[in-house]
């Protein structure tokens, strides 16, 4: 849309509002947007990851690799490689540009979450269900895998104190007690954050894998971490009902202004409902980090907080069902999540009225119709000859509909090149397998509503209706 045509108190504003879009490409449990925003992935329930492109709201590729629930997705910086977890204890190295699988890795546990380094997309720190993280380095076709503590980094006792055996037992019992739940890289990658089962947080250092600074946040479950786009801000999720924004330290300084001991995490904000004690499903930062969205446990409403005051400025209100992960663009005033219970994913944006009266300096806005003067030479019939050379002259124009025009700043601030992905010419591959069949050589359409319910109620060898019938009777004779 040109932005001249849109007002400019709308473009002002900071927050979606109102339910515009609806994508459907099988039942979606996860989604991530593409570091640019203008690519979403989704992963299915039964494996298969799902790319929109946001302009078109087609989809650009589909990977099939999974053979059961997607976890998490993760995007290399310059969007051309993927990182996908699933419950079948494996993850997987996407090449976007053919769609082929550079490393498959598998685990001796269920993954909760991987995610890619910042900077290098052969590095990547996974989650394992009841059992220790794992940095895991795919440079090589044979994953190397070390192994991250979980337990926290307890203070040492002075030289000259005893310690109780006692004590020091009952402390490494409660440690071997620890499983971590999430780990995210910092913004430069060469930390690893980590939350726990017991409300601890770890900052594990990436090259040594040992544990520099643990902090106790909460008493229940951290669920989720995220970063903020500038690296400082860390949103936190746990099972107490509580959000909460953490300020953290640089820790690009380390080693020269600022030292292991003096890392202090700061609780900066808490978000909660305190009337309803409303669970949450998922959180997210926004595009700038200046607002904080959540969906809630059991509810069809998605929370906006201001972090400038802590306050609830927004409710999006969402369909009839349950939402589960939330994510904001990278760019814009947009917000996407997907329903449990459909499997859709819904979209949150602004609408916004065109002002026509930007056209032109002569064009005015009228409230109701006005006779219209016309002028002199307006509608002067031309020649045919003239109008039939002027359509041939627009006919030697090929449009190239397959060749990217890089725009002058997409790259990266780091000089990362942009990626593009292929144009996919094949429908089948570009949309959903749910709605498009063949019925004949290079003929594709719609399938019908209600088709194939049969075989899903497990009533596939009885006979088809009357209106079945006449469509495959229709179909014949074509």
């Amino acid at each position: 849309m040109n932005l001249s045509l849109v007002d400019p108190f709308v473009l002002a504003q900071e927050y979606p509002d109102t339910l515009t879009e609806k994508l459907s490409s099988g039942h979606a449990t996860c989604l991530s947007f593409n570091h640019k925003g203008d690519y979403l992935a989704s992963g299915r329930v039964d494996g298969t990851v799902v790319i929109f492109d946001i302009e078109t709201n087609g989809v650009a590729r589909k990977l099939q690799g999974h053979t059961r629930q997607i976890q998490s997705l993760s995007w290399s910086r310059d969007g051309r490689y993927l990182l996908t977890s699933s419950q079948d204890w494996k993850c997987i190295l996407w090449d976007l540009k053919d769609g082929s699988r550079i490393r498959t890795v598998r685990f001796e546990a269920p993954v909760y979450i991987a995610e890619l380094h910042p900077f290098n997309h052969l590095l990547f720190v996974a989650s394992l269900f009841e059992d220790q993280p794992v940095l895991v380095d795919v440079s090589s076709t044979k994953p190397i895998k070390r192994i991250l503590p979980s337990a926290p980094l307890r203070p040492q006792a002075p030289k000259d104190e005893e310690i109780d055996p006692a004590v020091a037992a009952k402390q490494a019992a409660q440690d071997a007690k620890h499983s971590t739940c999430v780990t995210i890289f910092t913004a430069f990658g060469n930390h690893i954050i980590a939350g726990t089962s017991k409300g601890w947080i770890n900052i594990i250092e990436t090259q040594t894998c040992t544990t520099i600074h643990s902090m106790r946040l909460c008493n229940g479950v951290v669920i989720l971490l995220r970063l903020a786009s500038n690296g400082r801000d860390l949103l936190v999720n746990s099972s107490d009902r509580v959000i909460r924004t953490v300020l953290m330290p640089d820790l690009s300084q380390l080693g020269i202004d600022l030292e292991p001991s003096a890392i202090k995490l700061h609780v900066e904000h808490k978000f909660q409902d305190v009337v309803n004690r409303l669970s949450w499903n998922h959180v997210t930062f926004s595009s700038t980090g200046e607002f904080v969205t959540a969906t809630t446990f059991m509810n069809p409403d998605i929370y906006v907080w201001e972090r400038s005051h802590g306050s609830l400025v927004k409710i999006l209100e969402g369909p009839r069902e349950e939402l589960g992960v939330v994510e904001w663009h990278p760019s814009r005033p947009m917000v996407v999540a997907c329903g449990l219970e459909t499997g859709c994913i819904y979209t949150w944006s602004i609408v916004s009225p065109q002002k026509w009266s930007a056209l032109a300096p002569d064009f005015g806005e009228v409230e109701e119709n006005v006779e219209y003067m016309e002028a002199e030479d307006e509608f002067d019939v031309h020649p045919a000859e003239q109008v039939h050379q002027r359509r041939l002259d627009q006919e030697d124009e090929v449009p190239d509909a397959l060749t990217f025009d890089s725009v002058k700043g997409d790259g990266d601030a780091d000089g990362v090149e942009p990626f593009n992905l292929p144009v996919l010419l094949n429908i089948e591959d570009s949309d959903s397998g749910e709605d498009v069949v063949a019925v004949g050589p290079g003929t594709m359409r719609r399938r019908t509503p209600g088709a194939g319910r049969e075989g899903v109620n497990g009533d596939a060898d009885k006979p088809a209706t009357n209106g079945a019938s006449r469509g495959a009777t229709r179909n014949r004779r074509r």
